[in-house]
């Protein structure tokens, strides 16, 4: 996908209404008061040398750094977050609501954009030992 089709996506999302319930979309994962997608994945197969899998990374993390520059055109400079405290509060037996606690789990940090009574998140995160994503949350849950 293209920076472009990012913002697209991203544009849907936030026009979508929030399910009552969690379920899977064609972007991702929404439930009751957010959607959480994955624009694009980035990664080798577990064969290939963690030099090819940094530069998957570094692949992931550019495609979000060009999303977060556009995005700052529309809204301004996001809020830099990081998402480590969530996870020690997750792990440590806080309740802590979705999309955050999901997001705590896989990111480690987000571009922040607080726009029309919604938060809007954009984060890379890694999907597994070999893979990263890129995510945009939309949600309407104020971050912990």
């Amino acid at each position: 996908m293209t920076t472009a089709q990012h913002l697209a996506a991203i544009d849907l999302l936030r026009r979508r209404a929030f399910p009552a319930v969690r379920g899977r979309s064609e972007l991702g994962d929404s439930g009751p008061g957010y959607h959480l997608a994955r624009l694009s994945t980035a990664g080798v197969d577990g064969q290939e040398c963690g030099v090819r899998q940094e530069e998957a990374a570094e692949q992931c993390r550019a495609e979000c750094e060009a999303l977060a520059d556009a995005l700052s055109t529309r809204w301004g400079q996001p809020q830099q977050v990081s998402l480590w405290s969530v996870s020690v509060r997750s792990i440590a037996g806080e309740e802590v609501p979705d999309p955050w606690e999901e997001l705590g789990q896989v990111a480690d940090d987000l571009h922040l954009w607080r726009v029309d009574g919604h938060w809007i998140a954009v984060g890379v995160a890694r999907a597994d030992e070999h893979r990263w994503e890129l995510l945009a949350v939309v949600t309407e849950t104020d971050p912990p």
